[in-house]
Order: C-alpha cells, then sequence, then structure tokens
C-alpha cells in the first residue's frame, strides 16, 4: 500500500490540474447589457432637484424610495419597496409611521470612509429635508409642502430669513425617525393620499448626508444610492454606462398580475424567484432626432426602441399590430394609453399672453381655439393619440373618457370674433392683427432644434396664420429651455407630463399658485382655484372630492392658462432577445425586470 500511495497522489495531482486547465478553459458567462436610446438629455442625478421626466427614468435605477408599483399589476398595485410592510396610519390620515427593512446597504462611495453605510430612517429625515432647503432649490418644493409635514416649511422660512445655511440637525415635529428603522410623519391636515408621494420612487428616495457634504455642489453628477444599478460612465446628453449595483440586496423577481393578463401571467411563470436585477449593464444614448433611433435599432444597435418615434408608426405599427417584415424578425411591439397629457402654457406674467382681463383671456382663448389638434394627432402623431379635454390623464382617479370641453374645439371662425371683439385687429392691412393699444402681436413659442419639435411648429404657424398672428420661434436645448422656463423667460412652450401617481391632484399642481416657478411654470394665480385644490387635497375620493375637480376643469378652461392637446398612446419596440420588458404605467422602474437572452443577439 506504502508503494502506491505516490502514484495515487500523483494521479490526484494530475487530475486537479486538468481540473484547473478546463476551469481557466471555461469561458465567461456573456455580460447582460440592454441599450437603448432616450430622445431628450438628462439634467442631472439628484432627486431633488429634478422635474424631467428622463432624469428621473435614471434615478429610479440608483435610489429607493420607501414604496413602489407592482411592475405588472394594471391599473396599478403598490407595494413595500425598502419600507418593511406598508404604513401604519392614523384613522384621521395624519400621522404615518413606516418601518425599514434591514440590511440594505449604499453603494460603495469614498464618502463612507472604506465602510459599509446602512439605509436607515434618518436617511429619509434628511432627504425630505432636502427639498425645503431654499439652497437645493427643488422644483418639487411646493409638491411636498403641500402634504403639510409639521414644522418643515417653517425651518424653511427660518433659512430665508436669517439668511443662514438651512440647519438639518434642528428637529421638526412631523419628520422624525424614531429609531434607526423607524421614520413617521406627522400632518398639520388629512392626507388620505400620501401613500401616493411616498411611492414615487424616483425622487421621493433616500440619499445619503455624507455623500451631499463630500461633494458640495456636484449632487447633480454624483448619485450614490441604494438602488439595483449604478452610473460608471458619463458624457453629458451624450452616453450614460450604469452597472449591476454589487452591494444590492437580495431581491427575487415577484409580482401580481390580472387573472386576464395572459403576457403578465406568461413573465411571472418565466420569470418567478430570479435573482433582481436580472441585467448586469444598461446603456443610455442620447439620440435626438427620429431617424437615426429609428435605424438605430433596425440595425439591431439598440435593444429597445424606447418611445417609437411617431413618424415611423405607419411602417412599424400598421393598424395598431406590429409590421409583418418586423414581426418575421421576431421584433415585438409594446403598445398603452399613457397616463399623460401634453399642452402649451401661457407664462401668466408675460405682457402680451399673460394676465387676467378679459381681452387677455379672449387671446389665449382664441389661440386654444385656432390650435387644430385633431391635424396634429392625424398629420403628425400617426393617429397615436387622443384629443384631450382637461390635464386628467387617462387611468388617474376623475379621468372621464365621455367627458367633452371646449378644450378640446376647433373653431377659428370664433376665435377670429374673439379677437376682433376685444381690440385684437390689424389696422396697417399688412393682414398680421396688433394688440389692443396698437403694439405689434407677436407669440414667441419656445421649441427645440430637431426634426421631431418641427413639425409641431409649422402646424401652429399655419393655425394661427389662419386668425392672423404671427409666431416666432424661439429654439434651444431642452434643459436650456426648463431651465428659461423655471426663471420665467419663455412666453409658450410645448410640454409633456406624464402622471406620477394614479390620482389627478399633481397634474392640477401646475396651476397651483404655490407652486409658481416649480410645477408651475406658467406662474397662474387665483385664489379661487387654490381653494379648489386645497379642498380637493384634504377630501377623501368621493362626489364632494369630485365636485372639487370639476371646479378646477371650468377654472382652467375660463381662464386658459394651459392648452391641452393629446393624451399619447406610447409604442415601445423590442428586439427578439429582450425578455420581460413592459413600460411601467405609474413609476419608472423597470430596468430590473428586463433581461437579455445573449444567444439570440447577433454578434458586434
Amino acid at each position: 500500500m506504502a508503494a502506491s500511495f505516490p502514484r495515487a497522489l500523483a494521479a490526484l495531482l494530475l487530475s486537479l490540474a486538468t481540473l484547473g486547465v478546463l476551469a481557466q478553459s471555461e469561458p465567461a458567462a456573456p455580460r447582460k447589457v440592454l441599450r437603448y436610446a432616450f430622445l431628450v438629455g438628462e439634467t442631472g442625478f439628484d432627486p431633488a432637484q429634478l422635474s424631467d421626466l428622463y432624469s428621473r427614468y435614471l434615478t429610479a435605477h440608483i435610489f429607493d424610495g420607501l414604496y413602489k408599483y407592482d411592475h405588472l399589476a394594471r391599473p396599478y398595485k403598490i407595494k413595500p419597496n425598502v419600507a418593511d410592510g406598508m404604513p401604519e396610519v392614523s384613522a384621521d390620515y395624519r400621522t404615518w409611521t413606516v418601518r425599514l427593512q434591514k440590511g440594505i446597504y449604499f453603494a460603495d462611495d469614498p464618502a463612507f470612509g472604506g465602510k459599509k453605510r446602512e439605509l436607515v430612517a434618518e436617511d429619509f429625515v434628511y432627504s425630505f429635508k432636502r427639498f425645503f432647503d431654499p439652497a437645493t432649490k427643488s422644483p418639487l418644493y411646493s409638491t411636498l409642502k403641500d402634504e403639510g409635514i409639521l414644522g418643515l416649511d417653517e425651518l424653511r422660512q427660518r433659512a430665508l430669513k436669517s439668511k443662514k445655511p438651512f440647519d438639518y440637525d434642528l428637529p421638526v415635529e412631523g419628520l422624525r425617525a424614531l429609531d434607526r428603522y423607524t421614520l413617521q410623519l406627522r400632518l398639520a391636515e388629512a392626507r388620505p393620499r400620501l401613500l401616493y408621494t411616498l411611492a414615487i420612487g424616483d425622487v421621493m428616495v433616500a440619499v445619503a448626508r455624507e455623500v451631499m457634504e463630500a461633494y458640495p455642489g456636484k449632487s447633480m453628477e454624483h448619485p450614490v444610492g441604494t438602488g439595483p444599478f449604478v452610473l460608471k460612465q458619463w458624457r453629458r446628453s451624450s452616453r450614460m454606462v450604469f452597472e449591476r449595483n454589487p452591494n444590492f440586496r437580495e431581491l427575487y423577481y415577484d409580482a401580481e398580475p390580472n387573472a386576464d393578463d395572459a403576457e403578465g401571467q406568461a413573465q411571472l411563470a418565466r420569470f418567478k424567484g430570479r435573482r433582481l436585477p436580472m441585467l448586469d449593464a444598461v446603456e443610455v444614448a442620447i439620440i435626438e432626432e427620429g431617424q437615426p433611433r429609428w435605424l438605430s435599432f433596425l440595425r439591431r444597435e439598440f435593444d429597445l426602441l424606447f418611445l417609437l418615434p411617431e413618424e415611423y408608426a405607419d411602417i412599424a405599427i400598421p393598424h395598431g399590430r406590429i409590421a409583418p417584415h418586423l414581426a418575421k424578425q421576431g421584433i415585438r411591439a409594446h403598445s398603452m394609453a399613457s397616463p399623460d397629457r401634453t399642452l402649451f402654457y401661457f407664462n401668466m406674467e408675460d405682457p402680451v399672453v399673460g394676465g387676467y382681463t378679459p381681452a387677455k383671456v379672449a387671446l389665449r382663448r382664441a389661440i386654444g381655439l385656432a390650435t387644430d389638434v385633431g391635424r396634429e394627432i392625424r398629420q403628425v402623431r400617426r393617429g397615436q393619440a387622443v384629443l384631450a379635454q382637461s390635464v386628467v390623464a387617462p387611468l388617474t382617479w376623475g379621468y372621464d373618457a365621455d367627458f367633452k370641453s371646449e378644450n378640446s374645439d376647433f373653431d377659428p371662425a370664433r376665435a377670429m370674433a374673439l379677437l376682433d371683439i376685444y381690440g385684437y385687429l390689424d389696422r396697417d392691412g399688412d393682414g398680421w392683427r396688433e394688440q389692443p393699444d396698437g403694439t405689434p402681436l407677436l407669440i414667441e413659442y419656445a421649441s427645440s432644434p430637431d426634426s421631431r419639435s418641427r413639425p409641431f411648429e409649422e402646424l401652429w404657424q399655419k393655425d394661427l396664420a389662419r386668425i392672423g398672428i404671427r409666431i416666432k420661434v424661439k429654439s434651444a436645448q431642452w434643459p436650456e429651455q426648463l431651465k428659461a422656463s423655471r426663471a420665467g423667460q419663455l412666453m409658450v412652450w410645448q410640454l409633456g407630463y406624464a402622471a406620477a401617481t394614479p390620482d389627478s391632484q399633481l397634474g392640477f399642481e401646475l396651476l397651483y399658485g404655490p407652486a409658481a416657478g416649480g410645477q408651475n411654470l406658467g406662474r397662474f394665480r387665483n385664489a379661487q382655484y387654490d381653494a379648489a385644490y386645497d379642498a380637493m387635497r384634504r377630501l377623501p375620493d368621493g362626489p364632494e372630492r369630485l365636485a372639487q375637480l370639476h371646479e378646477l376643469q371650468r377654472l382652467t378652461l375660463a381662464y386658459m392658462p394651459q392648452k391641452y392637446r393629446v393624451h399619447r398612446i406610447v409604442n415601445d419596440l423590442t428586439q427578439p432577445w429582450v425578455l420581460g420588458f413592459r413600460r411601467p404605467a405609474f413609476g419608472t422602474s423597470f430596468w430590473s425586470y428586463v433581461d437579455i437572452n445573449p444567444a439570440g443577439r447577433p454578434a458586434p
């Protein structure tokens, strides 16, 4: 036996060596990377400073909110995210207590001194306070202020009055960490729908104070969160690369699709129990022009065509179904009626289109009546939209598909009659109207220098030329227009707003007086409107609250500070190797639920 031991040892060593060679030659698993493009550039990554939708699609995957929307449930279902269960709510809806899960960690960052940093309740206290810090200049300040968290706005006013830095260490009655993992919010008035705010998982999220203080003035470019992805590369308004967060918690695929949702049920059966995220990385490019985005997808450079350019709807989805030549390639179409609205707002402080006198109201109403939104839907949007009657979006509370208002009327004759009555006449015979005081009447319309914007410019110029009003297009990149808009420097601007929650209240905030300069970019102020808004906010859902909604719709039509155009039908296309994609109805998070089949993707 002693003689055979060296031979046995040699055989064992040879076997181990062979296994080592095999292990070294085993090819690494191909990385699963989702590649797609935005049509608008991002503004940055600081949740408290964002209002634009595309930046929020990014922060939703870097940071974590307390609650989230089930990605397959329709119309919606809110579930815990980093919260440990649903909130405990007092009978009067004024005290909300949320417990956090333990063992959730931020992505690594030098600000943490080489230590793992756990998410705690105090992080949400700090993060929510940031919306009230005047130095943050948060466009969503008014949204959180409306919730009436006791003591928070007083802290802001103290900083403004003293002209000293905002005191984050000063306790406030309405926002406290009861212990390491328990957050409590106390409100001045009943807020039956506060849960919707807590579920806005792209901005109402947790950031770490150490990070904010370690990189002063750089919060928009240095995001560190607890979410599934981390930012690895960034060329502003050009390209971003996100990779799986190695510190991300154990989270497994689960969902509650409707029983009659065949696609959702199939996705649940396929992925249930898989660890999230399933992707290794996501690469996002910025391509503003529709044609190169479309061609890049056809060349298989992108896995997802996120928001099919409307000019290609007839080619890609004729009659609402994927074109046969695309279907043969395995390309899939994903369509949904979006809970959004497009609109143009009038700057109510502008000397030409702003103001509340009968003549100024008549001018805005005439412009609204002269705008042929039906032609816009047919020619520019290729039928992928429906006429908007008010700011209330499909799938949100209070939306009535049978509701009809003057907002959707196209009546150039009535528009010209209004202008004639209120003194907007062509005094010099050049074919263009002047203002009642004889000065030129010129509408300055903010737009962007891309092919997607030009058809809207041309249609609107024709619409208003029909009634004798000239338009001058003021063109700039979208982030620059947003900056100018917040400063009150634009006369008229067209925007799209997606509903962040299943409630319509945030849509009406776009005209709420205290939100002027924030969400209320047009700076509309009306005491009657604000009173109805406040009442709607306090009331539980029901007939009384619906009456306030109707009052807000009536006042909006009467003063016409905004012209609502369409609710869009959004269409996305995916390559055959993309699995599990579904655009969120509410919220902006979807990367974690997408998988890539590397075997089906062609080699580059």
